[in-house]
């Protein structure tokens, strides 16, 4: 399931070609802040402010060699389906995408931006891809997977760069919505960097993974959070479970408080705007404390795309 080095390697061309590397920094305000050699990968300077980029243009170009369909369809809460939909433009097809009723206002007019139909149906991301799997098996569209093998070499593409520029990191904190982030830094970690401990971040309002995680079983969990769309996961997928119960390290579970406070720390010290899922991993540095104090460590920046009102209440407090 996980890809090789080679593998990921082989598509960094591809993906450069549209995304190039986006940055890591050591920001030394956020290092005073939280007590340790901070490095933030920053995800958030994608051409779509998110990560999920990278996969979707792995996945598109090996889907448009086949040659067998000009309709694509997915659902999404946001990033995913920007990657989605830039993809689908790329290679002239259509792409029609399913939302929740509530979704980012932000994040839907931007997939409509992109050349994507939207839709909305349903209370959260698991009723919308049941609604998008029973229009792709009514309409012939091909549906595009929210984890999927292309996915995560896509989105390893971004290990290879943190894990190459910064060396001896003691651990790495990934925020887990449905696993494609942090399956893909475990595919780079175990190749280039295998003592470093890679720990994954959960809402405290969507807790599906921090509960297989514990009992060693699939566990659903309702969603509640209102700040953290990107991690507002339901249903876990059982391949990423699988991954993820071999090689996570612990998964530290944040709330909502938890992760405005890092927006604004993020936004304080290094002027970057995160959205709620982009700002776990540093929310879970903060909760940590005394066990990442002196160390080196790196927080997944996931996103930015947060809508400015939603922005603007969290800066204010």
């Amino acid at each position: 399931m996980l890809p090789t080095l080679n593998q990921i390697e082989s598509t960094q061309q591809l993906v450069y070609a549209t995304v190039p590397a986006t940055p890591q920094y050591c920001w030394p305000l956020l290092s005073e802040r939280l007590g340790a050699e901070v490095w933030l990968k920053h995800e958030n300077h994608t051409p779509v402010g998110a990560f999920k980029v990278r996969g979707g243009l792995v996945y598109f170009a090996d889907l448009a060699k086949a040659k067998k369909t000009r309709e694509v369809i997915t659902a999404t809460r946001g990033n995913h389906g920007q990657s989605v939909a830039l993809g689908a433009s790329r290679y002239g097809l259509s792409a029609t995408i399913v939302v929740p009723f509530g979704n980012s206002v932000e994040k839907n007019n931007a997939m409509r931006a992109l050349g994507a139909k939207l839709i909305e149906h349903g209370e959260d991301f698991q009723e919308a891809r049941q609604h998008a799997i029973e229009l792709a098996e009514s309409s012939g569209a091909h549906m595009v997977p929210s984890f999927h093998p292309l996915l995560i070499q896509g989105v390893a593409t971004y290990g290879v760069e943190l894990f190459r520029a910064v060396c001896d990191l003691d651990t790495v904190y990934v925020p887990i919505g449905l696993g494609s982030g942090i399956c893909s830094t475990i595919a780079v970690r175990n190749v280039l960097s295998p003592e470093t401990k890679v720990v994954g971040v959960v809402s405290a309002h969507a807790r599906a993974y921090s509960l297989s995680f514990a009992s060693k079983q699939a566990i659903d969990s309702p969603v509640s959070t209102r700040l953290a769309d990107g991690m507002a996961c339901r249903t876990p997928e059982p391949e990423a479970l699988e991954i993820i119960w071999k090689y996570v390290d612990r998964i530290v579970e944040v709330s909502d408080d938890d992760i405005a406070e890092a927006m604004r720390v993020i936004y304080e010290c290094t002027h970057n705007v995160a959205e709620g899922a982009g700002a776990a991993a540093v929310a879970a540095l903060a909760k940590e404390g005394n066990k990442v104090r002196g160390k080196k460590v790196a927080a997944v920046l996931s996103g930015g795309n947060v809508d400015r009102s939603m922005f603007a209440q969290v800066l204010s407090g």
